[in-house]
């Protein structure tokens, strides 16, 4: 199947409406060391489109994990869910954040799914986030 390129302005909605958060792990695009991509929430394999409400922005680690997957094993119940889609679901409908803010905390089948797979947790994303948060640059708004 033959590839669109995305346009410019197309990858520039995308990026403003997340406000250049990651959509899933919500890392932030200014001070992270990774890169960030335009990632489709529906993969092209799996029939989604090159069109804003299918298009998400992630960090390069969730969009990897992610890879063409739309749905997991919830860790907790041991079914296959849907994947946290940020087009159609609340990000705090299934997440929250640790008292400390540090972790993303799964409150939803999706949500657990989501942070199992993606990784959201990851090292790297919670020393970033310990940096960010004494100079309330974390969580993001």
């Amino acid at each position: 199947m033959s590839r669109t390129k995305i346009s410019n302005d197309l990858k520039k909605q995308v990026s403003d409406r997340a406000r250049g958060c990651c959509e899933y792990c919500k890392s932030q695009r200014k001070f992270s060391p990774s890169s960030f991509e335009i990632e489709h929430i529906v993969p092209i394999s799996r029939g989604g489109a090159n069109t804003l409400e299918n298009l998400a922005l992630a960090c390069a680690q969730c969009n990897s994990h992610k890879s063409n997957k739309v749905k997991a094993v919830d860790p907790a119940s041991g079914q296959v869910v849907q994947l946290f889609h940020p087009r159609q679901m609340d990000w705090a409908e299934h997440f929250t954040w640790s008292d400390d803010t540090l972790e993303m905390l799964a409150i939803t089948s999706v949500g657990r799914a989501t942070v199992a797979l993606l990784l959201t947790n990851r090292e790297a994303v919670i020393n970033l986030r310990q940096i960010l948060r004494p100079l309330r640059l974390h969580p993001p708004d």
